[in-house]
């Protein structure tokens, strides 16, 4: 049941109203927007209090109707944004990029690790201290001295830390080194663990199970819910089905039921998700495109020797790449760091100015000579004529055979050959338009 107070009601009136509700023995969680606030009555047998909208304030009383109350929109017409360390998740608050190794394994990978994401833009340190594994032969994390590693990394890169909690005795000791209290897959209908976390003051990120279906999923957060934590995120990270071709089938589609359901933000976990790291960058630009609020990718500095989970890692590169391509379809948006608290020194902000205006001027002459060369490009095709595709194979071998043996400099062979590879495929792009539309007008008149 969810009582809605009237605009501008007292304190006294919603004091009023929660006295009434734990008289008769129900449970009253109030929730405070902008403009009124909200009641969840929870319990059983609520006829008792069915009078609650003759009481003073009280604008409408409604029953909800699905199992869960306070993990539902109902209760909470505003979305919720949950606060890790100094950053914001949900709302409108932009996509989260939490980012990290499955395990922590050493302080060299997590150190060098904490630094590349953050210098790429993720906003969340991600690291597991115990890993739950299908087999009990299969690495199984470094336990509680991993805790102390993601602390160091947190302090030297201002970046809060996401880390899951697997035994309801180690919330204690979660709390004092992690920002964001994980719950795995297999934990999600640990109600004893959901119970404990539920105490804790750190926001709880908690993960779909298995084979769980939506409504059960919400259930589990309505016992962390109900246990005095308001600040849970969900996590989709694919569920089990019949397909063997991924490892787990993600549900984007979880994504937008969920935001119909629930007021929660809503993390996707494409590492997991699908479980290959080819994989992972396109179901990351698709959960950003379906509307989560985050995202929690699996990076390692040598993916092919991780204790855990090497094949669904990306390396700095890739993940590097990832967060290039959702700066530029802007899901991700510039100045992530500053949450860290670190500030660079005025001179170096004015040394970056003057490199990027400058980089401004070489990009404003290569688009000249790219269209200088796509217009040469052009009249070969109307010398050759229409019956000659104008595709030279062996000049442009050996134009990318030049490209690839060029002074040396920070682009490599394989990145010059990729860059004048791209140039001539634009360029054939380019005939191939101006020889379509000089046919149209014979087609036509044949016709």
């Amino acid at each position: 049941m969810i009582v809605v107070m009237r605009p501008g009601a007292t304190r006294e009136q919603i004091a009023q109203v929660r006295h009434v509700v734990e008289e008769h023995g129900l449970e009253a969680f109030v929730s405070e927007g902008e403009e009124r606030t909200v009641i969840g009555v929870v319990g059983t047998d609520l006829d008792r209090v069915s009078h609650l909208g003759t009481l003073e304030g009280v604008e409408q009383v409604v029953r909800i109707t699905q199992p869960y109350k306070l993990a539902s929109i109902e209760h909470h017409p505003e979305r919720t944004r949950v606060r890790v360390g100094e950053v914001s998740v949900g709302n409108g608050g932009g996509l989260v990029i939490m980012a990290g190794p499955c395990a922590v394994e050493s302080r060299e990978q997590m150190l060098q690790t904490a630094h590349w994401v953050r210098r790429e833009g993720a906003r969340v340190l991600r690291g597991g201290a115990f890993k739950p594994r299908s087999s009990p032969y299969s690495f199984q994390g470094m336990g509680l001295p991993a805790l102390a590693l993601l602390s160091e990394a947190r302090a030297e890169t201002g970046l809060p830390v996401v880390s899951e909690v697997v035994d309801a005795s180690q919330v204690e000791a979660f709390d004092e080194h992690v920002d964001l209290l994980q719950v795995g897959a297999r934990n999600m209908h640990n109600f004893v663990l959901l119970r404990a976390v539920g105490q804790s003051s750190k926001p709880v990120l908690l993960k779909r199970g298995l084979s769980a279906t939506i409504d059960e999923w919400l259930l589990a957060a309505e016992y962390v819910l109900s246990s005095g934590n308001p600040n849970v995120i969900l996590c989709e990270r694919g569920i089990r089905t019949f397909e063997t071709a991924t490892r787990n089938t993600l549900d984007l589609s979880a994504v937008p039921v969920l935001r119909r359901q629930t007021h929660l933000p809503i993390v996707v976990d494409p590492s997991h998700g699908t479980g290959q790291r080819s994989l992972v960058g396109p179901m990351a630009l698709a959960a950003a495109a379906v509307g989560a609020d985050g995202l929690l990718i699996e990076v390692h500095p040598d993916p092919p020797n991780a204790k855990s989970d090497g094949d669904q890692s990306l390396s700095f590169a890739e993940f590097g790449d990832l967060m290039d391509e959702l700066r530029r379809l802007q899901f991700v948006r510039e100045g992530a760091p500053a949450d860290s608290g670190q500030r660079a020194p005025a001179a170096a902000n004015g040394d970056v100015a003057a490199l990027r205006q400058q980089i401004d001027g070489v990009d404003g002459r290569l688009v000249a000579l790219l269209q200088e060369r796509a217009v040469l490009a052009l009249q070969v095709q109307r010398v050759r004529g229409l019956d000659s595709h104008g595709h030279d194979v062996a000049r442009e071998r050996e134009l990318l055979e030049r490209a690839a043996s060029g002074d040396a400099g920070p682009l490599t062979p394989e990145e010059l050959t990729t860059v004048f590879s791209a140039v001539v495929r634009v360029s054939r792009a380019a005939q191939r338009r101006e020889a379509a539309a000089d046919e149209a007008p014979g087609i036509e008149g044949r016709a």
